[in-house]
């Protein structure tokens, strides 16, 4: 014979997780989906071509992904002319991409990202292939062929800029994609470099004959792909953006897997204390310790069975959606596509059972050692709320908590959100194992407030959370989560973010920064602009078996497939003047000047065997060789790149590049008086704080993207544990608010009482929650200021905390006082029918 009241909040525990699961199966089902479509895809400038010859890959530099490492002109030409001439193929089209983009109104458009070139020789157009819908192809050195987005029309003037600066062309004629076409002797100098040639074939032609005589033709200077092959054709950011997105989809859903076991686990066992009267008289009647835990398991399969499968539906549904907003946030290439597949869906349905029955483990236990006297209690008397095993594991967790945060402080710069994250994570279970021994303290000091306003509310608040140390604490716990999760991973970014902006700004002696405004880079054009020194990123290649030596290269030759190296152009006694981390081991920064000299790091110096004095054979990006002598070898860190050049060797290999600042003097912009508006198109300039700021702005904007997303989802889950836990425990007091209301109590007055203790529900939960990521934002502060060698702010987004804790305090007191206010409308003498037969 169970009440109605046991009924309802029998259904009531089992609502959490359900969400709970369902939210989970959902968010799994739908990375999975989208992690299994994430693959390589035929880039859309190569689908017309039947076969793409690839130069040679190399292995990234650090940090990066692998690239192919470009053909001469001479060789360019060489393989051309010899692939053009097998059976079958009808061109073979090397591809003669460079940076270019439109200028319109006075301003540059579209702001293409970093290696993303967007402009081509017109043969490359056919390769796509796309096609010519008005105009001709373009035939003089002054003429483009353009998208018919960009709304102009043959034989209109368009400004391209590219990187010597903004030209005036006429447009030829438009095309069905994106780029700019110019006629190909004119793209020739500008991308000197070619790392990919397409064929395009007969109808008729045999594939696989023609790819065996081009791979015979290309023999180890590159690769011959056909069919889905040509998948590795994709530029190397789509494949780095790829990765960030699998990185953060993961990270999304171990954290859904986390806080799922995590809000499943704390609502069942709160249902158990809940319970209690129930599962005595369950023992009374006879049931075994082994029956009740049977019965718990099949709740939760029964839960697990429904939520994982309306999750899955929810989840499939979503995917396509979610993979669309994951493009526009740039965790996904342009072009990316859910596809959906049985699998991924089927498996998290088998993960969501899984969860549901790890979360239930614990609770079943505790449920199989209610005694049948439990049936004879009233009261939600704690007369042990700390268990011995509740003890030790709240002690130990605790304890590696700290431990992973003195750990922390002396972290490498690549650890150090690890070890906060471990550390967080454990010293959050640490003390939600001990939240009822640190429940009555911070009752005493939350409560005592309301002890001094008039009326019985204070005393009835502090006296329910003393005599429910347990309830409070559980109902706390979610507040704790979600806060703690909140705060540390908002801080850990902000901080970090600060600090290496404040490292970066502190290492730079100049009066103000050039930077880009719209584009990529700066133009040489906006370089001329300003006095100063100027730094021209580029990729230059070594082999480690050739890398030093005493004899002379041949220039115009490259060696083997080579290391690839990140490489400066600047000049040499401008960089040693704003640079204030310089640190030279080796040799003489002095003797860097002119293009046969070089500076390089101790990192790369050891992985290549050089030395300071050394001649150093280098491939270039324009596929050509030539050799430097290493002048000085610096410390790692201490200069922008592994390998510093003289500007002028980088500009005369690398047509395209652009450069990433001028650090000058001067503190006037350079549009004043006297200077021409339009050779500075696509600049600005700023203060060294601001430009060390700015400098990784597309990595922070990602970085923090992804910390909303993890936030939010850590936030909604337990806000839904939360939400639950509060209604459990209002239903459960059903008689209780009764009595007060029949002991004389308004119903104001009752809804009231029951506020204010959501309130400091809320309020414990908060106060452990903001102890749990200071101390590990502070061991991160205190880390990164001993290895950069600044002062650190600690920077915590109080708008962000804000808005969660404002969610959370909004959804519980809806979670708990709507369900009061329900109980308390059959009046005094309610509840007296609410006995089930």
């Amino acid at each position: 014979m169970l009440s109605f009241a046991a009924l309802r909040a029998r259904w009531t525990g089992l609502l959490g997780p359900f969400i709970a699961l369902c939210l989970g199966v959902a968010l799994m089902s739908t990375t999975a989906l989208i992690l299994v479509s994430a693959q390589p895809r035929v880039p859309d400038r190569y689908a017309g071509a039947a076969v793409l010859v690839a130069a040679r890959t190399v292995d990234g530099i650090p940090g990066t992904f692998p690239e192919r490492r470009p053909w001469s002109p001479e060789r360019t030409a060489d393989l051309a002319g010899r692939l053009a001439a097998i059976d079958g193929v009808t061109a073979a089209v090397p591809d003669r991409s460079f940076y270019a983009q439109a200028v319109l109104d006075g301003r540059p458009v579209g702001e293409p990202a970093l290696g993303d070139p967007q402009g081509h020789g017109w043969s490359s157009a056919a390769l796509a292939p796309y096609r010519l819908v008005a105009g001709s192809a373009p035939v003089r050195p002054d003429e483009v062929v353009l998208d018919r987005s960009l709304g102009l029309d043959p034989g209109g003037q368009v400004t391209l800029l590219t990187a010597t600066g903004p030209a005036d062309y006429t447009v030829a004629g438009t095309v069905d994609g994106p780029g700019f076409y110019l006629d190909d002797p004119v793209a020739a100098p500008l991308a000197r470099g070619v790392r990919l040639i397409g064929l395009l074939v007969a109808d008729d032609a045999d594939p696989t004959a023609v790819r065996a005589a081009a791979e015979a033709v290309v023999g180890p200077d590159g690769t011959v792909l056909t069919g889905a092959d040509r998948a590795e054709a994709e530029p190397p950011r789509d494949t780095r953006t790829r990765w960030i997105g699998m990185q953060v989809l993961t990270a999304m859903t171990a954290l859904a897997g986390f806080v799922s076991i995590f809000v499943v686990a704390s609502t069942f066992a709160f249902g158990v204390a809940q319970r209690r009267r129930e599962f005595g008289l369950l023992r009374t009647v006879g049931a075994t310790p082994g029956q009740l835990r049977r019965l718990m398991y099949t709740e939760a399969l029964a839960v697990g069975a429904v939520g994982a499968t309306v999750g899955v539906v929810l989840g499939t549904a979503c995917a396509p959606a979610f993979g669309a907003l994951l493009v526009d946030a740039g965790f996904q290439p342009v072009g990316f596509r859910v596809r959906i597949e049985p699998w991924p869906p089927a498996a998290a349905y088998l993960v969501g059972l899984v969860v549901a029955l790890l979360g239930v483990w614990s609770a079943s236990r505790r449920a199989g050692r209610v005694r049948p006297l439990e049936a004879l209690r009233e009261a939600v008397l704690d007369r042990r709320p700390m268990t011995r095993s509740r003890w030790v594991g709240g002690i130990l967790a605790t304890a590696l908590g700290l431990l992973l945060t003195v750990l922390l402080a002396g972290a490498g710069p690549d650890d150090i959100v690890n070890y906060a994250l471990y550390a967080s994570m454990a010293l959050t279970g640490g003390l939600t194992l001990l939240a009822p021994v640190l429940v009555p303290p911070l009752t005493y000091a939350l409560t005592w407030p309301l002890e001094r306003l008039p009326g019985a509310t204070g005393m009835l608040v502090r006296r329910n959370a003393l005599t429910a140390v347990r309830r409070t604490a559980s109902t706390s716990a979610p507040m704790l989560l979600t806060v703690g999760f909140a705060v540390l991973i908002a801080g850990s970014v902000a901080t970090s973010t600060g600090a290496y902006a404040s490292r970066d700004a502190g290492a730079i002696r100049a009066g103000s920064v050039l930077v880009p405004a719209g584009t990529p880079g700066l133009s040489d054009a906006a370089v001329a602009t300003v006095p100063g020194t100027a730094l021209l990123p580029s990729t230059v290649y070594a082999d480690p078996s050739d890398a030093a030596t005493t004899g002379t290269a041949t220039a115009g030759t490259a060696t083997g497939a080579g290391v690839p190296i990140a490489a400066a152009g600047v000049d040499p006694a401008g960089f040693a003047q704003v640079n204030g981390r310089l640190s030279v081991l080796s040799g003489d920064f002095s003797a860097f000047r002119g293009p046969e000299t070089a500076v390089v790091t101790a990192g790369l110096a050891d992985q290549l065997g050089w030395a300071a004095g050394d001649g150093a054979t280098l491939g270039y990006p324009d596929g050509t060789g030539g050799q430097v002598r290493v002048a000085a070898v610096v410390a790692d860190g201490s200069i922008p790149a592994q390998l510093l050049l003289a500007r002028e060797l980088v500009r005369a290999h690398d047509p395209s590049a652009l450069t990433e600042a001028v650090f000058t003097a001067s503190t006037t912009g350079p549009d004043g008086d006297g200077v021409d508006h339009r050779a500075v198109l696509g600049a600005r300039l700023v203060g060294v704080p601001e430009y060390a700021a700015e400098r990784d702005a597309a990595e922070d904007r990602l970085v923090w993207l992804a910390t909303l997303i993890l936030i939010g989802v850590s936030a909604g889950y337990t806000a839904i544990a939360l939400a639950n836990t509060l209604l459990m425990a209002t239903a459960h007091r059903a008689r209780e608010l009764l009595v007060l209301l029949r002991s004389g109590a308004t119903v104001r007055q009752v809804l009231g009482t029951v506020a204010a203790e959501t309130g400091l529900v809320l309020a414990i939960g908060t106060a452990l929650g903001l102890l749990v990521p200071t101390v590990a934002l502070l061991a991160i502060r205190s880390a990164l200021s001993e290895q950069f060698a600044v002062p650190v702010e600690l920077v915590v987004p109080g708008s962000t905390i804000g808005l969660v804790v404002a969610g959370c305090a909004v959804l519980a007191l809806v979670a708990s006082v709507l369900p009061a206010r329900l109980i308390l409308r059959t009046g005094p003498g309610g509840g007296a029918g609410h006995r089930v037969e």
